[in-house]
C-alpha cells in the first residue's frame, strides 16, 4: 500500500480500537437500565416487579423461587441461553403468549447481545 493511503486509514484503525464493539458488557451495562425498573442482578438482587437475574443461564424458565410467573412461563419448558433470551428479548409474547412481562422487545441484536453479555457477568452472583 502506499504511505498515503496508510495515513488515511491509520485513524480509522485506532478509532475503531477505541469504540465499543456494541457486545461488550459495559454496552450491555448501559442497555440494562431499560430491565432495572423491572429486574435486578448483582450481590443480594431480589426479585420484585419482575425476576432477579442472577444464575439466568442454565435456569429453567419461571424457576426463580422469589417470584410468582405466569402460569405460561411456568408450562414454556424454556432453558435460558443465548438462543431462547434472544428470542423473548425480540419478542417477549411471541415466544411466550401469556407472560407477564410487559415490554415490547428489542429489534437490535447487537443491543442484545451486550445484554446478554452483561448478565453473563452475573451468572454466579448469589
Amino acid at each position: 500500500m502506499k504511505p498515503i493511503v496508510l495515513c488515511a486509514l491509520l485513524p480509522l484503525a485506532i478509532l475503531q480500537g477505541c469504540s465499543p464493539s456494541g457486545l461488550d458488557a459495559a454496552t450491555g451495562e448501559r442497555a440494562f437500565k431499560q430491565c432495572a425498573s423491572c429486574h435486578q442482578v448483582g450481590l443480594n438482587a431480589r426479585s420484585g416487579f419482575g425476576p432477579q437475574l442472577n444464575g439466568l443461564f442454565g435456569r429453567r424458565a419461571g424457576a426463580a423461587p422469589d417470584f410468582v410467573y405466569s402460569d405460561a412461563m411456568k408450562a414454556s419448558g424454556i432453558v435460558w441461553d443465548e438462543h431462547s433470551l434472544a428470542a423473548f428479548l425480540r419478542d417477549p409474547k411471541k415466544l411466550v403468549p401469556g407472560t407477564k412481562m410487559r415490554f415490547w422487545g428489542i429489534g437490535d441484536d447487537n443491543e442484545i447481545k451486550a445484554l446478554e453479555a452483561y448478565l453473563r457477568t452475573f451468572q454466579n452472583a448469589r
